[in-house]
């Protein structure tokens, strides 16, 4: 029987830096580290989350099927050389050849339905993350100072 995953908490402790990019809080946390401080009592906590969608170019039919093209023959070659080395002696090479080219028909009609089925609503292609405004490291109560002074030396360092 699977063990039951724990309902997702808060992070906890004491607040010991602020910082205005994630690459800023990693580095922090990597001085932490340099300097023999036990990290794992520091969270990296991102605040005020934002969605944010970055179009990255026009999507239209024929991309759409060469892109189901490429999927399938990629699909079709993997399967057919499964078929060729486990297939027994009898097995051409010709398989995975053949494979590809039907898997890439497949691919092709599969991504040209897909696209008709949008109705031109979405007609881009983009990448979607969640990036925080700020991020702060939290760190436990027993240790906090330590940290707190270590970063102090780092944001010296920097400054």
């Amino acid at each position: 029987m699977p063990m039951p995953q724990p309902l997702p908490q808060l992070p906890t402790g004491m607040p010991i830096g602020s910082y205005p990019t994630y690459a800023k809080a990693q580095e922090a946390v990597d001085y932490l580290s340099d300097n023999e401080f036990p990290v794992e009592n520091v969270t990296i906590v991102g605040t005020d989350l934002r969605l944010v969608e970055r179009v990255t170019g026009r999507l239209t039919r024929g991309k759409v099927i060469q892109a189901g093209a490429v999927t399938g023959a990629m699909w079709g070659l993997f399967m057919g050389a499964l078929l060729m080395l486990f297939g027994g002696g009898d097995v051409s090479l010709l398989v995975p050849i053949f494979a590809a080219v039907v898997g890439a028909g497949v691919g092709a009609l599969s991504g040209v339905l897909g696209y008709a089925a949008t109705g031109g609503k979405r007609d881009f292609t983009s990448s979607t993350q969640v990036v925080a405004t700020s991020y702060e490291l939290l760190s436990q109560p027993q240790v906090a100072d330590d940290a707190r002074n270590l970063l102090g030396r780092l944001a010296l360092r920097t400054d």
